[in-house]
């Protein structure tokens, strides 16, 4: 038994969490589809063919927008005005005529239904995992395909995969542009299908007509989601720069970040696109090569997507004021846009690098091995698939810069340059011996090696979980030998399970430095984490991957706010400060540490209480000679 779903789902972002909040498309917006069933009356097959041949989502909704009226004259009504006025320009805005909707949504999904309960079978990929422990729900993973059974909600939809039946949200998967699952049991279905070969009209075969379908809807997709970064850049950013008075240039950039590069980006690669296009027989185009001709530069959809879950955080702060959020529906009006919130729009340049590789998959699927173009596209598709990973890799690199600047104000006595100021991942850490020969002794340690850079500290002797700041290397300038057991010439030592740390000719110091592991095993793991590490490096000069000072600024205040969790941390230096500013009997008491706090109070909070050590008195007893 169904139970209907009401509420609304947000589509997650690449690398797992959400937007902010439900974008109000239509029911499997960013989907795209024409139904490849037959045993149809040819006014459906015409009215669905124009709704699933192309992207239905947020960009081809502009097709169907509704104008605002000419009685209002919306162009008088401006938002340059002093503040206090959106209101004022808001309520002009509505009053001018009907807000601006998708008038065509209800008309698709009724289309769809038809052909459901005309028997056809409509078949939907899936964009992203849907994962649930509602048994009312249906749960998948990103590419599997769902057999849509019911569509009569906008949010939600029934599906079946296999033997599992259950709800999913609309917005997680796209239709397929070409309905052709494989040859089916059911004859009435597999004469459906004969009949919709008749339907692709004559002397074009199948094939040719699939990959037509799916070149046609890579077009059609690019063209409106160019008019969509247009609308994004001239009705929203180009409103905001003239209200100096309620954004600043970081403000916009942290909620819009680089949308402008975006846009100026897709509207040179359309240009190639259009070039390689043609239009009277679109299953002879070769679009592969504009991929492939750009593919370097649609990494500049890292940045965006890195920047969009706090352009998220920025935007709901200024929407709990209602000035802002009368000036953002004012900009929606002018620029006649759908009825989607601001944080809607932002979330389609996520969506829109995600669906690359699903497009062009779907080319590959159809494009004959002997056509000029199957080589192009199926590089093509390789190098988007690399694209999606490299701006997923990058997500997670930056959330891991939060954690390493938490990481270092745990550690006690920190010395030099933050860690962040150089390194920006962690490769592998342990306890190793260190010995110098400046230092004529053994000292065990432990390490922590990030990319160019490893961190040594030493533990406290009672508390282990806190760790006082020792030194680094620089690993740019070191190499990294294995050392035999053995007696080594230059300690002139005896080593077992060993390694050396040599300076290269441009390093600044000549110390060499013996690091002793206690097993066989630990000392193979060494040295393939400096081999990783130098792997590391050499991947993001290729890839020009970076941090820049103001991540790195925004990490290390983070962590002054947030302490790590789990390991208690290391005492504050206050007490010992505490300790020394005791004075004599007689003496006047030192100040407070805490302007608001006696030092009593202070003194509770810097160190807890601890039961007094026995540990001196039980050597005592155990040791055999007494004077």
């Amino acid at each position: 038994m169904r139970t209907q779903r009401s509420r609304e789902v947000a589509p997650p972002l690449p690398w797992g969490g959400r937007g902010s909040g439900s974008t109000g498309l239509s029911p499997g917006s960013d989907s795209d589809g024409s139904p490849g069933v037959g045993g149809l009356d040819g006014g459906l097959w015409g009215s669905l063919q124009g709704v699933l041949s192309r992207y239905w989502s947020l960009e081809s909704l502009h097709s169907t927008t509704a104008m605002v009226t000419p009685e209002g004259t919306p162009e008088q009504v401006g938002l340059g005005g002093q503040a206090g006025s959106e209101e004022d320009a808001y309520e002009g805005l509505r009053g001018s005529g009907p807000r601006c909707g998708h008038s065509g949504g209800a008309g698709e999904q009724l289309a769809i239904n038809e052909l459901i309960s005309d028997g056809a079978v409509v078949y939907a990929e899936a964009l992203w995992d849907h994962v649930t422990m509602d048994d009312q729900e249906l749960g998948f993973k990103a590419g599997d395909v769902v057999e849509v059974v019911d569509a009569s909600s906008r949010e939600w939809w029934w599906g079946r995969i296999l033997d599992s039946e259950g709800w999913f949200p609309a917005c997680f998967v796209r239709l397929r542009v070409n309905q052709d699952e494989p040859v089916d049991e059911d004859p009435e279905r597999e004469a459906g299908r004969a009949g919709m070969v008749g339907l692709l009209g004559p002397g074009l075969a199948s094939r040719d007509q699939m990959r037509a379908n799916v070149v046609n809807e890579i077009m059609s997709t690019e063209r409106d989601y160019i008019k969509h970064l247009k609308d994004i850049c001239e009705g929203y950013i180009k409103q905001c720069r003239k209200r100096t008075d309620m954004f600043t240039e970081e403000e916009l950039h942290a909620i819009f970040g680089n949308i402008e590069e975006i846009y100026r980006f897709q509207k040179v690669f359309l240009q190639g696109l259009e070039t390689k296009f043609c239009k009277e027989q679109p299953h002879l185009s070769e679009i592969g090569c504009c991929f492939l001709e750009h593919q370097m530069d649609f990494q500049i959809y890292s940045e965006y997507c890195n920047n969009h879950p706090n352009a998220c955080l920025q935007l709901a702060n200024l929407m709990k004021i209602n000035k802002y959020i009368f000036f953002f529906e004012a900009c929606r009006l002018l620029q006649k846009m759908i009825d989607i919130s601001l944080d809607g729009f932002l979330l389609t340049p996520v969506q829109k690098i995600c669906k690359y590789p699903l497009q062009l998959a779907e080319l590959l699927k159809y494009t004959n091995p002997q056509h000029r173009d199957y080589k192009d596209v199926e590089a093509a598709l390789n190098a988007m698939k690399n694209v999606a990973r490299l701006i997923n890799e990058r997500k997670r690199r930056l959330e891991n810069i939060d954690k390493i600047a938490q990481w270092q104000s745990s550690i006690e006595d920190w010395e030099g340059e933050d860690v962040l100021g150089r390194s920006s991942e962690l490769i592998f850490s342990g306890e190793l011996t260190r010995i110098s020969r400046l230092q004529a002794k053994n000292q065990l340690r432990m390490f922590f090696l990030f990319d160019h850079q490893m961190i040594y500290c030493k533990k406290d002797l009672l508390r282990r979980d806190i760790l006082y700041y020792k030194g680094r290397v620089d690993m740019d300038h070191m190499e990294v030998l294995d050392v035999e057991d053995g007696r080594d010439r230059d300690f002139g030592m005896s080593v077992r399970n060993a390694l050396k740390l040599r300076p290269t000719a441009a390093s600044p110091t000549r110390e060499e430095v013996l690091l002793c592991a206690k097993k066989p095993e630990q000392k193979q793991r060494w040295l393939r984490a400096f081999q990783d590490e130098r792997s590391q490096v050499q991947h993001d000069l290729e890839t020009g991957f970076s941090i820049t000072d103001g991540q790195r600024k925004q990490a290390m205040l983070n962590a002054c706010k947030i302490h790590p969790t789990g390991k208690p941390k290391a005492l504050s230096r206050s007490y010992y400060d505490f300790l020394s500013r005791q004075r004599p009997p007689g003496l006047a008491p030192a100040p407070p540490l805490h302007p608001a706090l006696p030092p009593q109070q202070v003194f509770m909070l810097a160190e807890p209480k601890r039961k007094a050590s026995t540990f001196w008195q039980n050597i005592g007893r155990l040791t055999p000679f007494r004077k």
